[in-house]
């Protein structure tokens, strides 16, 4: 073979080579960053109680549950996380909405499931005490892009109607890693939000030992981990335990602990807070903040 004919195939092959790596380059996808949350929540004995509004804010007149003015009002009197509730309409659209129906909270009528979003558009959100409003239904993006811009962080809580996938979907898309923490109920769930979402801070249920274990044994890792457990108060060695191993807890005041509060004393939310709770969930955020500051 002559030392052109050599050239020519070594320069073929030196081709061939480079098509082949630019196209395993442009195949790959880049790793999605880890919320600074992770860190963030992560369990130090110093740390202040962090107050967390169940669905973003309930019992206040003319400011509806789920709803962004709502957020914004509470967001400028005290610090906080806020719980939120995520459905998803007849068109696919994220939005917030705690119940299958449209009755409670708004003025429409029916399955929200049935409505596309520039449908519900045409009704307006209920407060708990049945006044009316000029607030909308906000989709999830709003809530979250209004988040980014003020350093908000919101707890996810999806309904049957969505995947967590269309959640991580739109979180990636947003950028909004630093802004949520995704809410699940069982080992399952768990496991499946981690999977889908590695980078991401997960509510886990930790409402006894045995689910700790469970927790424990499976491969999310505990940097992963906020530990929900549950509407009562649970012994000083569960606490004790989850904090261990690094991890913050939640206590679910909402119902009957929170009521238990505005009957006897809101001093109870400083003796929770001593027993080892590091996140207050509760529908009484105003004196949860006031309890904790005195």
């Amino acid at each position: 073979m002559s030392l052109n004919k050599i050239l020519l195939v070594v320069i073929l092959l030196l081709g061939y080579s480079c098509k082949q790596n630019n196209s395993t380059a442009s195949t790959q996808v880049n790793p999605k960053s880890k919320s600074i949350l992770l860190e963030k929540f992560a369990y130090t004995k110093s740390d202040t109680t962090i107050i967390s509004v169940h669905r973003g804010g309930k019992g206040l007149k003319n400011y509806p549950e789920n709803c962004l003015e709502t957020i914004k009002y509470i967001k400028d009197s005290i610090n906080a996380i806020f719980e939120i509730d995520i459905a998803q309409t007849k068109d696919s659209i994220l939005v917030l909405m705690h119940d299958n129906s449209l009755d409670r909270t708004t003025t429409g009528t029916g399955k929200l499931t049935n409505y596309t979003y520039k449908e519900l558009q045409g009704y307006n959100l209920v407060d708990d005490f049945g006044n009316i409003t000029n607030y909308k239904i906000p989709t999830l993006t709003s809530v979250l892009e209004f988040a980014k811009t003020h350093n908000i962080v919101l707890t996810l809580d999806k309904k049957r109607s969505v995947d967590y996938s269309a959640i991580v979907k739109l979180i990636d898309q947003l950028q909004a890693q630093d802004q949520v923490v995704l809410i699940t109920y069982d080992i399952k769930q768990a496991t499946q939000a981690y999977q889908l979402a590695p980078n991401l801070l997960l509510s886990v249920s930790a409402r006894n030992s045995n689910e700790l274990d469970w927790l424990l044994n499976s491969k999310i890792p505990t940097q992963n981990m906020l530990a929900f457990t549950g509407t009562r108060l649970s012994s000083d060695s569960l606490y004790q335990a989850i904090h261990k191993i690094g991890v913050k807890t939640i206590l679910g005041t909402l119902g009957n602990l929170d009521k238990q509060a505005q009957a006897k004393s809101d001093t109870l939310y400083k003796y929770w807070k001593s027993k080892g709770i590091d996140v207050i969930a509760t529908d009484r955020p105003f004196e949860v903040a006031k309890a904790l500051q005195n």
